[in-house]
């Protein structure tokens, strides 16, 4: 659809922007989505590498930016001193597309002086590009998560009330590691109890039937101590819950997940119609989810 097609004229004939339009899946397109979905939804602290697309960003613009979960006071995007941009994953949205909330941030800070926040951004519409079209989607999307939030100094000195901002803020993160051997996969552990978060990268129609017909056979658990507590729906994804002995540590459950995750590829390929104990598992699993957002 054209750009001129989604404009409207009101009554006294002036021009008015359609909003942005309800995306369901906000981060399809882009390198790593359930990664993208984590970043938005679920990681407290964390960074990626951004390679921008020449040909859709101003001239002279830098060739990389970096995500960031979150950035001080909330902030929506950051240009440093030295012209380095960070975007904020986490800020909120102002409307029904993600994607456009961070292509309005990249572009509010691309156009910002050098050391200046950017602390609001004006309200996406329907002719906000999105951030498929400003980023190099052939590039890796490669997520770093952070004990806490020091990057945001990147080592500088920091005293007084700055460094005691910083320690409040990484008092409050949420301790989380990414397993290594199944990718979109964190484990964190909130107060007292652990658990294993793991973003499928399939529709999340797709992924609750898969998932379904795991558990109506019991095979969803990753074992009889750590059991499947129910799903997040995320950015259109779908992302299953488990939880685990509490003192557990991260290498505990690579063998585990893994084995998960192959059963999941193997219900997924299944194109037989639900058996009536699979549909009474689906009911279930969806009475469970969370939609985040």
């Amino acid at each position: 659809m054209g750009k001129a097609s989604r404009r409207k004229k009101d009554t006294q004939g002036k021009t008015k922007v359609a909003p942005a339009p309800y995306t369901a899946r906000p981060f399809a397109g882009l390198p790593g989505e359930p990664d993208w979905v984590a970043a938005y939804e679920i990681l407290p602290a964390a960074t990626a590498t951004l390679r921008l697309n020449p040909d859709a960003v101003p001239a002279g613009s830098a060739e990389t930016v970096t995500l960031a979960t979150v950035l001080p006071m909330a902030w929506p995007a950051l240009r440093r001193d030295d012209g380095r941009i960070l975007i904020a994953s986490q800020a909120g949205s102002s409307g029904g597309d993600p994607s456009r909330d961070l292509a309005q941030a990249l572009l509010s800070a691309l156009a910002a002086e050098p050391g200046a926040p950017v602390t609001q951004l004006p309200r996406t519409t329907a002719e906000t590009p999105r951030l498929q079209e400003l980023i190099d989607t052939e590039a890796d999307f490669e997520v770093t998560v952070h004990e806490g939030f020091d990057f945001w100094v990147e080592g500088q000195e920091v005293s007084g009330e700055a460094a005691e901002s910083l320690e409040r803020a990484n008092e409050s993160v949420i301790p989380t590691v990414a397993m290594a051997e199944t990718p979109f996969t964190y484990w964190c552990r909130i107060g007292e109890r652990t658990y294993i978060r793991h973003v499928l990268p399939e529709d999340e129609d797709s992924a609750t039937t898969a998932l379904a017909r795991l558990h109506a056979k019991g095979d969803s658990h990753l074992d009889g101590d750590r059991r499947l507590l129910g799903a997040f729906r995320a950015g259109g994804l779908l992302v299953p819950v488990w939880e685990v002995p509490a003192d557990s540590e991260p290498a505990d459950h690579e063998g585990a997940v893994a084995a998960f995750a192959s059963r999941y590829a193997s219900a997924l390929a299944a194109t037989e119609d639900l058996t009536a104990d699979e549909r009474r598992a689906r009911a279930g699993l969806l009475s469970r989810q969370v939609t985040l957002r």
